[in-house]
């Protein structure tokens, strides 16, 4: 382990001091060889995402929007293109599938894009 040093006891003096216990929690576990692994920190989920379904097939593009809504992304826009079956079937899905509850509102933005907003998920990143 990490012996402390007199600028590690400087900095725990100081009232803003914030031991990172994530990595020490790792060394500690690593150290005595334990079997469980800690994992990774999870990556941060994007505030906004841009995803362009253009060259997807339905079931493709179906897979890939709820991916999304799963993800915990709060906002998004989704380009299905300005003719074809994604434009057409994407409001259907936003309203009236079991992707409905996830989307809280879905504006067009144009003729081929949508402006979407999606429900909080709690722990979407906790699989």
């Amino acid at each position: 382990m990490k012996q402390l040093s007199d600028n590690d006891i400087e900095q725990m003096k100081d009232k803003d001091f914030h031991p990172d216990d994530y990595a020490i929690r790792r060394c500690v576990r690593a150290e005595l060889k334990l079997s469980q692994r800690i994992p990774d920190a999870p990556a941060p989920v994007p505030e906004r995402f841009i995803l362009d379904l253009h060259h997807k097939t339905e079931d493709q593009a179906w897979d890939e929007i709820m991916r999304l809504a799963t993800s915990g992304v709060r906002r998004a826009t989704i380009i299905t293109g300005a003719s074809g079956i994604l434009h057409q079937k994407f409001p259907q899905w936003a309203t009236e599938s079991i992707l409905a509850p996830y989307i809280i509102s879905s504006t067009p933005i144009n003729n081929g894009s949508f402006d979407v907003r999606f429900r909080r998920i709690r722990d979407a990143h906790k699989t």
